[in-house]
């Protein structure tokens, strides 16, 4: 068994929360696993599949054990960005990073403003919108999204991301127009508690898919970039966004197993395949 050691670091207006496998002996660089708004807990099935080299994961800004100064207030990719390259230095850097869904696009911030400090990076399957070709009707999409949220609360919010998430192909313009679906028939509550400062959808939804990545300081980084997708996630729009990724860097992306979380064994809403999936990110690393 690796211990594991949770520790914090203070970040302009955030205290981040972070787990360390540490390998006594590892040549490798650390494996930075993160997410967003996933936090560490997320990763613990890929990570015990990576027991030859010290492993880190980390709680993103207002995530999880991760606090920061104003709970409401949206972050950006940039900001995540500077968090990880402070966590990175701390850990004495550079490291080699799996990003996921929302972290893959705040990945994508890191290594654009901090090349040196990414050895690796394997971004699977980033929401970034902006880089769709029916990027409007997507945007806009997300748009009438968070409003549900703001009007009905988490249930009516998660039942609405759901299908968006699930939704394959491009997005008609009156996406999302209709009625919403019913959160009990999804098996989120419907009741809602008044809160609005939801990780995804208060503080992360809007900024991460609408970021527009650099991608003439990323054509330019001596790092190798490599954009995941998921084998049974086609047509969806983090797979269709990490194929237009792709295609801006010069690059072919690769296909990883099972879907867009399908590094988590056991997850509650579509089972995984994480042995799988760690063997194609070992071989890609």
């Amino acid at each position: 068994m690796i211990e594991i050691q949770t520790q914090t670091l203070k970040v302009p207006g955030a205290v981040l929360t972070y787990d360390v496998r540490a390998v006594p002996g590892s040549s490798a660089p650390a494996l930075l696993m993160i997410g967003s708004p996933m936090d560490a807990s997320g990763f613990t099935d890929l990570a015990a599949r990576f027991t030859d080299r010290t492993v880190v994961t980390y709680d993103p800004r207002g995530t999880a054990r991760s606090t920061k100064d104003d709970p409401g207030s949206e972050s950006t990719p940039d900001q995540h960005a500077d968090d990880l390259s402070r966590l990175i230095r701390h850990l004495g850097g550079p490291a080699d990073v799996f990003a996921s869904s929302g972290g893959a696009v705040n990945g994508l911030a890191l290594l654009a403003q901090h090349p040196e400090l990414v050895r690796v990076l394997v971004a699977h399957e980033p929401p970034a919108a902006q880089a769709l070709p029916d990027r409007d009707n997507a945007l806009a999409a997300l748009k009438r999204l968070r409003d549900l949220y703001e009007d009905k609360g988490f249930g009516y919010g998660m039942a609405g991301f759901i299908a968006l998430a699930d939704h394959r192909g491009e997005f008609p313009s009156d996406f999302g127009d209709g009625p919403p679906a019913d959160p009990a028939e999804l098996g989120t509550p419907a009741e809602d508690d008044g809160s609005r400062d939801d990780p995804l959808f208060a503080q992360n939804l809007i900024s991460c898919t609408h970021y527009e990545p650099d991608f003439a300081a990323l054509r330019q980084v001596k790092t190798r970039v490599v954009i995941g997708v998921g084998a049974e996630s086609e047509g969806q729009m983090a797979y269709r966004a990490g194929l237009a990724v792709a295609r801006r860097l010069g690059s072919e992306p690769v296909i990883f197993p099972s879907h867009h979380r399908g590094f988590i064994g056991e997850d509650p809403f579509m089972k995984g395949d994480p042995d799988a999936f760690a063997m194609v990110l070992r071989d890609v690393l």
